[in-house]
């Protein structure tokens, strides 16, 4: 059974984001999922937060260095407030520099109670 799963540097895009954020809807076993330096965008991260909000088995996910905004950012923080499995979320060196992508993450971890990790580099986020 397939719990790990890394495909860092694929070029995988918003159009690949989507296929597996269709994946994660129905997936049951896959407990870590790196999308490290994939080029995934704002599309891409809004079709994984998509699937975030179904998703009952993933516990860590990364997301560094994909080209990820304030648009993305507030579409993950948004399925964080949905989630009650991930505990991971790591979406460091990405595009989000503005003030209400912070917020809309502060808002996610007052309704969010088991996310444990959670690193950016988000100008205004401290913890």
């Amino acid at each position: 059974t397939l719990t790990t799963l890394n495909l860092a540097q694929n070029q995988i895009g918003a159009s690949g984001a989507q296929h597996l954020a269709d994946g994660l809807r129905h997936n049951k076993t896959l407990t870590t999922l790196c999308l490290k330096s994939n080029q995934i965008g704002d599309v891409g991260a809004q079709h994984l937060a998509n699937a975030l909000r179904d998703n009952t088995t993933l516990i860590t996910l990364s997301l560094e260095f994909n080209q990820i905004g304030d648009v993305g950012a507030q579409h993950l923080a948004d399925a964080l407030q949905h989630n009650a499995t991930l505990t991971t979320l790591n979406f460091a060196s990405n595009g989000i520099r503005e003030v209400v992508a912070a917020q809309h993450f502060a808002d996610a971890l007052r309704h969010n109670t088991v996310i444990v990790i959670l690193s950016s580099t988000i100008p205004y986020l401290y913890f």
